[in-house]
């Protein structure tokens, strides 16, 4: 099974930038999708940005789309998620996720988490 571990988060000032990374164990990494999710207080986990095993296609939610980036170096075992023109909304708990079925919108599809990391974005 695949482990995750988040990291990058923190306080930012809006217009600002973040870059989250997930580190990931196992030598299966690469037959993985990879997904990021996050949950603000009071809200439902929602999709941000997948990408599959081999990164051919990307997807995005539309209140992200051009402002973040995600991608993924299966030699170390990494994905990223370069986050642009941060927005106070954009202010959550952030998950990376592994599924071995198809990158969805979806969080049932995942069957692997990390802990998160916090991104704070202030006005």
């Amino acid at each position: 099974q695949v482990q995750l571990v988040e990291s990058g988060g923190g306080l930012v000032q809006a217009g600002g930038s973040l870059r989250l990374s997930c580190a990931a164990s196992g030598r299966t990494f690469s037959t993985y999708g990879m997904g990021w999710f996050r949950q603000a207080p009071g809200k439902d986990r929602e999709f941000v940005a997948g990408i599959t095993r081999r990164g051919s296609r990307t997807y995005y939610a539309d209140s992200v789309k051009g402002r973040f980036t995600i991608s993924r170096d299966n030699a170390n075992n990494t994905v990223f998620l370069q986050m642009n023109s941060l927005k106070p909304e954009d202010t959550a708990a952030y998950y990376c996720a592994a599924t071995r079925q198809l990158v969805t919108t979806t969080a049932y599809n995942y069957a692997y988490w990390g802990q998160g990391t916090q991104v704070t974005v202030s006005s």
